[in-house]
């Protein structure tokens, strides 16, 4: 059953316009958190809504409602609870990883899940990959599910909260020879790993450009594979991302082959987080 057929018993015709279509479900079978976007229009029926939500999904135990974009470098939004209990900590079970993460503290978006794993299934064996900005970790444990003969995962976040999980998640997936999670700036940590990387995902769509400096100098001498995320609007959807590129590989006299370009969500009508990936060589 859907969210407005339920609704439909309750709300006008006009209400019915303004409500929820589609939400996030974050968790498992046993508990799972519900993160919905409620138009202010129907204020007085947010706990209705979120009633209706647990009544279609009994193993939602929480339902938040997004106050905010995200915000700081820990990309996190303000929450209210909607419904259900205050413990938002869940483990989310993805492509046979498991992820234990609260939303509430995070970063951490499902709808990702085609992409982290189309990625996944493009690294070799042998490789060493860094994932900056790891989060809890999604990308680097689905490439070491995906690809169990990769030789390393250096998984970089900046959140404490996530990183706390990160290496939860570690533990979890059992993974503790191959993935390093390291807490702090990847401007800062990423120079430990200069010149050792086959591979690297930049997975931050706002801002992930002013890391490329880092990014380029991970790859090893004889180059890689970097997969650039970007914000971009529809009329420029990835000009301005490949003017990036372009720039670095001027920069460090490397030669560039873009991949393969893509959309990967809308972010807003009209903006979409994109992502090309492309491969880098030295040009002597």
């Amino acid at each position: 059953m859907k969210l407005k057929d339920i609704l439909r018993e309750y709300l006008s015709e006009e209400e019915l316009k303004h409500a929820p279509s589609t939400f996030d479900i974050i968790g498992s079978r046993e508990k799972a958190v519900a993160i919905v976007e409620i138009d202010p229009v129907l204020e007085d029926r947010k706990h209705l809504i979120a009633e209706s939500i647990m009544k279609i999904h009994k193993n939602v135990k929480t339902v938040l409602r997004k106050l905010s974009e995200r915000k700081t470098a820990y990309r996190i939004r303000e929450y209210e609870v909607l419904a259900g209990e205050e413990d938002t900590e869940v483990v989310h079970k993805e492509h046979g990883v498991r992820l234990k993460l609260d939303p509430r503290n995070v970063y951490f978006s499902p709808r990702e899940a085609t992409e982290r794993l189309r990625i996944a299934r493009q690294v070799k064996p042998g490789e060493t990959v860094m994932v900056m900005f790891a989060g809890v970790g999604p990308y680097a444990f689905i490439i070491a599910r995906v690809q169990p003969l990769v030789e390393k995962i250096i998984a970089i976040e900046l959140n404490p909260y996530a990183y706390k999980y990160l290496v939860e998640n570690v533990r979890l997936n059992r993974v503790e020879n191959k993935v390093i999670p390291v807490l702090g700036d990847v401007k800062i940590m990423a120079r430990k790993w200069y010149g050792e990387c086959d591979r690297v995902v930049m997975p931050l769509p706002k801002g992930a450009y002013r890391f490329l400096d880092e990014a380029f100098q991970c790859l090893k001498k004889e180059g890689g594979v970097i997969h650039f995320y970007f914000w971009a609007k529809e009329e420029s959807l990835f000009e301005n991302a490949i003017e990036h590129i372009w720039g670095y590989a001027w920069k460090y006299k490397r030669s560039v082959k873009i991949l393969d370009i893509r959309k990967v969500l809308p972010y807003a009508p009209g903006v979409y987080k994109i992502c090309v990936d492309f491969s880098v060589k030295n040009i002597y």
